[in-house]
């Protein structure tokens, strides 16, 4: 590394980046890539700006996913929800409907549908997500695969017609209870929106919104894929229950991350 890129590391590590030479390369490279002053970049990271809003894009599911600053950074135990999504994908018929609600930088989806079509089958995805911004950016991840990205609050975005033909729906929604969030990391809780983070009094507040409505969106034998806390699958299984749908616990040690599934019969 060069007497430059030894310095980017020193002013990484002195501000607590526990990757700071793995970081210095992103930014060194990034600079040289966008023409950005190497400084400037440096100079956001050390003063807590989250890595892949500097970068303009975060690594995810082997992809390069463009995140704006103020959009929620997708996290890389969610590579775990694709996974079981594609592997749902697998057992439907034709081209089936994918739908990323809560879909913040479209990662979920834009992942799902890549995979896919690695193995020769297309998918027809659409997106949505209540932040003007975050819809900004999904549409500049999700637009090349033509794939519209809708704005409003959950299903009253999406158009009449996706009513009963859903598939598979992504819904990363927000898990954190209220009162966790101030033990959050800063670049979490000062630099993502706290709509994308807040899960109300249990964490499980816009979830049970979205089971309560999903059996009417959701195909016959289709999916609903939540994100939640190995703690709160239990609680998430029963609202699930409770609307309709048989749920289950997808878990993965490596991943540390819980998936909880539910079909509409």
């Amino acid at each position: 590394m060069t007497s430059a890129g030894t310095d980017v590391v020193a002013q990484l590590r002195a501000a607590g980046c526990v990757f700071a030479e793995d970081e210095a390369r992103l930014l060194i490279a990034a600079a040289a890539e966008t023409g950005a002053a190497l400084p400037a970049l440096v100079a956001q990271r050390v003063t807590g700006t989250p890595l892949e809003h500097v970068l303009g894009w975060a690594e995810f599911h082997g992809l390069r996913v463009a995140v704006s600053p103020g959009v929620f950074v997708p996290r890389q135990r969610t590579a775990f929800l694709v996974d079981q999504a594609v592997e749902l994908i697998r057992t439907r018929t034709g081209h089936p409907m994918v739908v990323d609600l809560c879909c913040g930088s479209g990662a979920l989806g834009l992942a799902a549908a890549t995979i896919v079509a690695a193995e020769g089958r297309t998918v027809t995805l659409a997106a949505a997500d209540l932040d003007p911004v975050a819809v900004e950016c999904a549409r500049r991840n999700l637009t090349p695969l033509g794939a519209p990205v809708y704005q409003g609050d959950l299903f009253e975005a999406l158009p009449e017609e996706l009513r009963g033909c859903i598939d598979i729906l992504l819904c990363n929604t927000p898990y954190v209870p209220s009162a966790m969030i101030a033990q959050m990391p800063p670049e979490a809780r000062e630099h993502e929106p706290r709509t994308a983070l807040d899960g109300g009094s249990d964490g499980l507040d816009t979830f049970r919104r979205v089971a309560t409505d999903s059996s009417a969106w959701l195909a016959s034998g289709g999916h609903l894929l939540v994100e939640s806390s190995e703690e709160q699958a239990p609680l998430a299984l029963a609202i699930l229950s409770k609307h309709g749908l048989a749920g289950r616990v997808a878990e993965s040690g490596e991943h540390y991350a819980t998936v909880v599934i539910g079909t509409r019969p």
